[in-house]
C-alpha cells in the first residue's frame, strides 16, 4: 500500500542520504546497486529458494509491450514501466485481480514497487519485506532495501539509468496522486529529460494470463445501527459540516474504509476487509455511490431509499461504478471548490487519476476529514470493540491450551497447520465474520522476519526448540482484532528470555503512560524501544498502529515511531491503536508481542495549564508465556501491571470461557496468570531511566513537529 510513509522519502530523505554513498566498499555496492541477491552467482548456478518465482517470461512479455506504439495506444515507446501495489482505491489489502505487481514479480509481500527497464527489473521493499522478497524474486531482479541511505531512490535510480532521458509509464488509476506528483516532482527537479507518462491501458493487464478469472463478483450487505452506533445520515451530516469548514462545496471519497464507514456499508470485494468497491460524490445536498449494480441487492437499494424517485437528505443515489469518470468532470463544472483527499499516515489519498478529472483552481487536496471522524469511536463502538476482543480472547485461549495438549500428546504440527487452526477457533466466534489479516505464524529462524507467512511451500514443522510467534486477527461486526504472542513447547534459553522479557517490559512501560492531551503519538515509541536499545537492537516497523471497528486493522490517524515524518494529530479519546514492540535477531528466532490499546480520560487527575489526561487501557486479553519471562528483569512496577492485567483476563475472559463452556481453555488461562510476587528486590538498569527520561521530556517539549 502506498502511504504518506513512503512518500515522504521523495521530500526529506533523499537530499540527506545521497552523500552517504561515496568511498563505498565492494559490499555496500552492491546493497546500492540492488545486486546483493540470495543465490544469485554470476559465476554458477546455486540452489534456489523454494518460494522462488520465475518470472522470466512474463519480463520477456512486457518488455514486448514497451515497443509496441499500436499495442500501448500511443505514438511513441515507453523506456520503462512503474508498478505498484495498489488498486484503484489505493488499498492496503487488494482483490487477487488486482495482485499485478506480484504477478509481474513473484513478490507477495505488502508493499513494493517495481521498474521494468528493457534490461533490468528492480523491486523497491522496505526491512520489513526484505528477507521475503529476497527470497521470491528470481536471478533477473534487482531487490533495493528502501529507507536504506545506501539504496538510491526510485527517481535517483531512473536519473542515473536514464541520463539522455526516457519516458516513463504508469497507470494513473493505480498510484495515488501525493505519490505520482511528488515522484514527477523529483523527476524534474533534477533532469528534464524524464517523463513520467500515464498510460492508456494497463500493461500488466494485457499480458496476465487469465486475468478475469481472478475477478469475483460479490454481495455487498449493510450494517445496523446497534452495530456502528450511528445512522449514515447522521455521518453524511457531520461529514458535510466538516467540509464546509473546510470550504469545499463537495469531495470524492475514493478510499474503501471511508465508504464503508460513511455509509455503514460493507461488501466481500477485498480480502480480510469487507470493504465493497465504489466511489461516493458528496456535496452539501447530494451524495452518490458509485458501485457494481450486481452487488446491490434490494437489502441495499432499499436501505438507502434508492428505490424512491428524486433526491432527498435521506436518499443515495446509485449508479455504475464506471460512471464516476463521467459524472465527476461534469459536476465539477457546478461545484465552485472540491475536496480531492491527500496522503496522510495510512490513507494514501486519491489516484491521480481522480486528481486530474478536478480543475487545478477548483481542487482542495487534504486528508479527507472522514479519516478523523472514524477514528474517534463512538460509545457503541467502544463497546463493541471491547467485546469483540473478548470472545477473540476466549478464540485464543481456546486454541492455546488445545496447541500445547496436542503437541505433548505427539501430534505433529507445523506453521500453516496453526495458521489454519487459529483461524477455525476464531471463526467459531459469535459475530466473528473472517480473520482481518493473514495469519503470521513464525517458527525460530522464521521469526526474524516481522511479515512471514507461512505457505504450504515453505511451512516448517514446529518443536521445543525455539520461539513460536503467532499474529493474528478476527473481524467481527462490533469490531476488529489484532494480537501477536510468542510462545515456546519447550525449555526456552536465556537468550530468548532476555529478548521476551525485553519486548514485554517495552510494551508495559508504553501501556502504563499517563500524559497530556497534547500529546503526539511519535513521542511514546521511546518507552517501547528502550529496553532493546540499551543492548543495541531495534526493530524496522513502527510500534502501533490505529485499528477500525469493523474496518481496516490498519488505520489512520495513529501511527506510532520515533521519526515519523510526517504531521501528527494529538491522541484523543476514543482511538484504538496497537502496541507491538519486537525483537528478531537474524537466522535465529524473533519475538514479538501486540496489544490493543484504548485512549481513555483520566478525569481524576487535576488539569495544569487547561490541559486534560489521558492514559492507555488494553482491550486484548490474552495471557503471556510466563516461562519466556526473566521475573528478575522486572520492577515491582511493571508487576504490578502484569498481575493487574491478569486479574482483568481472569475476570472478563473467564467469565466468557465459562460462557462457552470452555473447561480446558479456563484451567488452562487460569494457570497462566497466576499471581508474580512483588516484593522482592528486583534487578534494573538505571540507565534505561535516565536515557528514557531525557529523550521522553526533550520530545514532549517540542511535541514532535
Amino acid at each position: 500500500m502506498r502511504t504518506v510513509l513512503g512518500i515522504v522519502l521523495f521530500l526529506f530523505v533523499n537530499d540527506s542520504v545521497t552523500g552517504t554513498r561515496h568511498n563505498l566498499s565492494s559490499y555496500e555496492k552492491r546493497i546500492a546497486s540492488g545486486e546483493l541477491r540470495k543465490a544469485c552467482s554470476k559465476y554458477g548456478l546455486l540452489p534456489q529458494p523454494i518460494r522462488r518465482v520465475n518470472t522470466t517470461d512474463r519480463l520477456i512479455a512486457l518488455r514486448r509491450l514497451l515497443n509496441d506504439p499500436a499495442e500501448l495506444k500511443d505514438p511513441l515507446p515507453l523506456h520503462a514501466v512503474l508498478v505498484t501495489s495498489d488498486d484503484d482505491h489505493q488499498t492496503e489489502f487488494v482483490s487477487n485481480y488486482d495482485k499485478r505487481r506480484e504477478y509481474i514479480s513473484g513478490f507477495s509481500g505488502g508493499g513494493g514497487d517495481v521498474i521494468i527497464t528493457m534490461d533490468k527489473a528492480v523491486l523497491w521493499a522496505d526491512g520489513q519485506f526484505y528477507q521475503q522478497a529476497n527470497d521470491e524474486l528470481n536471478c533477473d531482479w534487482l531487490l533495493m532495501q528502501d529507507g536504506n541511505p545506501l539504496v538510491p531512490s526510485q527517481a535517483e535510480w531512473l536519473i542515473s539509468e536514464f541520463p539522455q532521458g526516457a519516458r516513463i509509464g504508469a497507470d494513473p488509476k493505480l498510484i495515488a496522486a501525493d505519490y505520482w506528483n511528488a515522484l514527477e516532482y523529483e523527476l524534474q527537479e533534477k533532469s528534464d529529460k524524464l517523463e513520467l507518462v500515464k498510460t492508456k491501458i494497463n500493461l500488466i493487464d494485457k499480458i496476465w494470463t487469465n486475468h478475469s478469472q481472478t475477478d469475483e463478483e460479490k454481495d455487498a450487505f449493510t450494517l445496523h445501527d446497534s452495530f456502528t452506533g450511528k445512522n449514515w445520515m447522521l455521518k453524511v451530516k457531520e461529514t458535510r459540516r466538516e467540509l464546509k469548514h473546510l470550504g469545499a462545496d463537495a469531495m470524492v471519497v475514493t478510499a474503501l474504509d471511508e465508504i464503508a464507514w460513511l455509509l455503514n456499508i460493507r461488501g466481500r470485494d477485498i480480502p480480510y476487509t469487507r470493504f465493497v468497491k465504489g466511489y461516493v460524490l458528496l456535496s452539501q445536498t447530494t451524495i452518490t455511490l458509485y458501485v457494481d449494480p450486481n452487488k446491490t441487492k434490494l437489502n441495499v437499494t432499499s436501505f438507502f431509499n434508492a428505490e424512491i424517485p428524486g433526491l432527498t437528505e435521506s436518499t443515495v443515489e446509485m449508479k455504475p461504478y464506471d460512471d464516476i469518470w463521467i459524472d465527476l468532470p461534469t459536476r465539477c463544472q457546478i461545484w465552485k471548490t472540491v475536496l480531492v483527499p491527500s496522503s496522510f499516515v495510512y490513507s494514501a489519498g486519491a489516484s491521480k487519476m481522480i486528481y486530474d478529472l478536478v480543475p487545478d483552481e477548483k481542487r482542495i487536496s487534504k486528508p479527507s476529514p472522514i479519516i478523523h471522524l472514524k477514528a474517534v469511536k463512538n460509545e457503541v463502538e467502544r463497546i463493541g470493540m471491547k467485546n469483540a476482543h473478548i470472545r477473540d480472547g476466549a478464540a485464543m485461549c481456546k486454541f492455546l491450551e488445545y496447541f500445547e495438549r496436542r503437541f505433548k500428546a505427539g501430534d505433529p504440527w507445523d506453521e500453516l497447520k496453526v495458521s489454519q487452526e487459529i483461524n477455525r477457533f476464531r471463526m467459531e466466534q459469535h459475530l466473528s465474520v473472517d480473520v482481518s489479516f493473514r495469519t503470521i505464524v513464525a517458527f525460530g529462524a522464521h521469526g526474524s522476519q516481522p511479515h512471514y507467512e507461512p505457505s504450504a511451500i515453505t511451512s516448517l514443522p514446529i518443536f521445543d526448540n525455539s520461539t513460536l510467534i503467532i499474529d493474528s486477527g478476527g473481524q467481527y461486526c462490533d469490531g476488529t482484532t489484532d494480537v501477536t504472542r510468542t510462545v515456546h513447547l519447550g525449555e526456552p534459553t536465556d537468550e530468548m528470555k532476555d529478548a521476551y522479557s525485553r519486548v514485554l517490559i517495552g510494551s508495559i512501560r508504553l501501556a502504563s503512560l499517563i500524559f497530556p492531551d497534547n500529546l503526539k503519538p511519535s513521542s511514546i515509541d521511546v518507552l517501547a524501544r528502550a529496553p532493546l536499545w540499551e543492548i543495541g537492537e531495534d526493530y524496522q516497523h513502527g510500534t502501533g498502529h490505529g485499528i477500525g471497528a469493523f474496518l481496516g486493522v490498519h488505520e489512520s490517524p495513529v501511527y506510532v515511531h520515533y521519526n515519523p515524518r510526517m504531521r501528527q494529530d494529538h491522541f484523543k479519546v476514543g482511538f484504538f491503536f496497537s502496541n507491538e514492540p519486537g525483537i528478531y535477531l537474524e537466522n535465529k528466532f524473533g519475538v514479538r508481542l501486540e496489544n490493543i490499546l484504548e485512549v481513555v480520560d483520566k478525569p481524576y487527575l487535576k488539569h495544569t495549564y487547561g490541559r486534560a489526561y489521558l492514559g492507555f487501557s488494553d482491550v486484548t486479553l490474552v495471557p503471556y508465556s510466563n516461562k519466556l519471562i526473566n521475573f528478575d528483569m522486572l520492577s515491582n512496577q511493571e508487576k504490578r501491571w502484569l498481575n493487574s492485567y491478569n486479574a482483568k483476563i481472569r475476570r472478563q475472559i473467564g467469565a466468557e470461557l465459562k460462557r462457552q463452556n470452555a473447561t480446558d481453555a479456563f484451567y488452562w488461562m487460569m494457570d497462566n496468570t497466576q499471581h508474580i510476587p512483588v516484593s522482592q528486590a528486583t534487578l534494573h538498569c538505571q540507565s534505561v531511566y535516565v536515557f528514557m527520561s531525557h529523550i521522553f521530556l526533550v520530545q514532549l517539549y517540542y511535541f514532535i513537529f
